[in-house]
């Protein structure tokens, strides 16, 4: 008689977490995007660099303009039916200032965080 290897369980991060916001900020530009970590591909994401944002912006790389990036974010996701994301902040992010304007942003926008 043959005994059949074990069934390994798929991992419960691709049920739990399968959306995750990143956000790269630089001395010109604020970004943020949201990727679907099983596929590794990218659901959808805003910039200040874009054309069409960039005119109605003051400034490209404050406050003011993470904050709008968090809120044209938020309502790219639920165009998409996307309804919560994890946030994943680097060692060196803080959930303060352009950190925090975004998060806050997408919340604001109706994206549970989770």
């Amino acid at each position: 008689m043959v005994i059949p290897p074990p069934i390994k369980p798929l991992r419960i991060t691709k049920y739990l977490k399968p959306y995750i916001l990143k956000m790269h900020f630089t001395n010109k530009f604020v970004t943020a995007q949201v990727i679907h970590s099983p596929t590794a591909t990218v659901a959808s994401s805003a910039s200040s660099q874009e054309k069409t944002l960039r005119s109605s912006m003051e400034c490209t790389r404050d406050v003011a303009a993470a904050a709008m990036i968090g809120k044209i974010l938020g309502e790219r996701l639920l165009l998409k039916d996307i309804p919560a994301v994890s946030v994943f902040l680097k060692r060196e992010q803080k959930y303060h200032g352009k950190v925090k304007a975004v998060i806050d942003s997408l919340r604001d926008a109706g994206v549970k965080l989770i």
